[in-house]
C-alpha cells in the first residue's frame, strides 16, 4: 500500500493503538486526535511515530487539525463503551459517540477529506434483527450511522463501517472476560459467572487491525463509493463454558469459576449477530487456541 497520511481517533484505546502502531510501522504518517485527559500509555509502542493532537471539544479545534494534517483518510474508533449505563453517563456517551463523530464528519466534508473508516458494533443487532440495540451504547452507534448516511448522500463522503464483535489480544488492559479469567487465575479467588450458555464471538487483534487496513485500501483505491458496512466476525462463536475450557487448557489448570452464581444481564446476547456481510478479501487467520497461546507467551516472555 502506498504510504499515506491518516488521522486515527480512539488511538489511546486498545484497538486504536494497535491500528496506529501497525500503520506507523508500515510507513504511514499517523496523527491521533485525543482528549486532553487521555493517557498515552498504549501509544508508547509506536516509538514516537504518531503525532498527537489534543481535542478540546470545539469544532474550530478540529478544523485546525484537519487543515494542518490534510489526511487521505480518517479512522474513527473513539467511543465511550458501557454495557450498562447510569443517568450520569448519558452526556459523555453522547458527546463521544455522536457529537464528536458529527463534528468530525462535518469537518471532513468542508475540508475535502472524502474517506472514513467508521466503527460500529454487532450489538446494534440484538436477536439478529436488522436493528435492535442491546444497550444505549449500541443505540449511539446506530445514531452515528444515520448521521454518516447524511454525509454520504449530501457531502459525497465515502464511509465503510466495521461492526466489531469481541476483540482480544496481548496487552489488552480492558476489563473484559479474558482479563477477568486471568485475574481469577492469578489471585485464585472464585469468579461468579452466569450459566455460561451464551455464545461468544472472539476476533484476535491482528485480524481486527487487518480489517481496518483492508477497508482503507478499498476506499483509497476507489473500490467503495458511498456507504458500506461489514461484520468483523470470527464466524465461529463458542459457548462461554467452552471458552473457559480452552483457557484452562492454555494455562494447564482449572479456574475457580462459580457457574450460575449470577443472573444473565438484561438483554444478554445469547447468540451473536450472524447476518452481516464480510469485508471482501478479509477472513480471520488466528484461531482461538493460537490467540490464547500468544497472550500466554506475551504474559510469560
Amino acid at each position: 500500500m502506498k504510504k499515506r497520511t491518516a488521522i486515527v481517533t480512539g488511538a489511546t484505546g486498545y484497538v486504536g493503538s494497535r491500528l496506529a502502531a501497525r500503520l506507523a510501522f508500515e510507513g504511514w504518517h499517523i496523527h491521533a486526535i485525543v482528549r486532553p485527559e487521555s493517557s498515552l500509555t498504549l501509544l508508547e509502542k509506536t516509538s514516537g511515530n504518531v503525532t498527537i493532537h489534543r481535542y478540546d471539544g470545539m469544532i474550530d479545534n478540529l478544523f485546525t487539525i484537519i487543515r494542518m494534517v490534510k489526511p487521505d483518510i480518517v479512522f474513527h474508533l473513539a467511543s465511550v463503551f458501557l454495557t450498562e449505563h447510569q443517568p450520569h453517563d448519558i452526556e459523555r456517551m453522547l458527546c463521544a459517540n455522536v457529537y464528536f463523530g458529527t463534528q468530525l464528519a462535518e469537518t471532513m466534508a468542508r475540508c475535502g477529506v472524502p474517506h472514513l473508516v467508521n466503527t460500529g458494533t454487532s450489538w446494534q443487532h440484538y436477536n439478529n434483527e436488522d436493528y435492535n440495540p442491546v444497550c444505549l451504547y449500541a443505540a449511539t452507534k446506530q445514531a452515528m450511522d444515520s448521521i454518516l448516511n447524511y454525509y454520504v448522500e449530501a457531502a459525497s463522503i465515502n464511509v465503510i463501517t466495521l461492526k466489531l464483535f469481541d476483540t482480544y489480544g496481548p496487552g489488552d488492559p480492558r476489563p473484559k472476560l479474558l482479563a477477568l479469567l486471568k485475574k481469577a487465575e492469578r489471585e485464585g479467588k472464585p469468579l461468579t459467572m452466569s450459566g455460561g450458555e451464551q455464545l461468544i464471538d472472539l476476533v484476535y487483534i491482528d485480524d481486527v487491525v487487518h480489517a481496518y487496513r483492508l477497508a482503507a485500501s478499498r476506499l483509497l483505491e476507489g473500490q467503495s463509493k458511498g456507504g458500506e458496512e461489514y461484520a468483523v466476525s470470527s464466524g465461529n462463536p463458542i459457548p462461554l463454558r467452552k471458552l473457559v475450557d480452552q483457557v484452562e487448557q492454555s494455562i494447564e489448570r482449572p479456574l475457580p469459576i462459580h457457574w450460575g452464581a449470577r443472573p444473565y444481564r438484561t438483554r444478554e446476547v445469547m447468540i451473536p449477530w450472524s447476518k452481516g456481510k464480510t469485508l471482501p478479501g478479509w477472513r480471520p487467520k488466528t484461531t482461538l487456541a493460537e490467540g490464547l497461546r500468544m497472550i500466554r507467551l506475551a504474559d510469560n516472555p
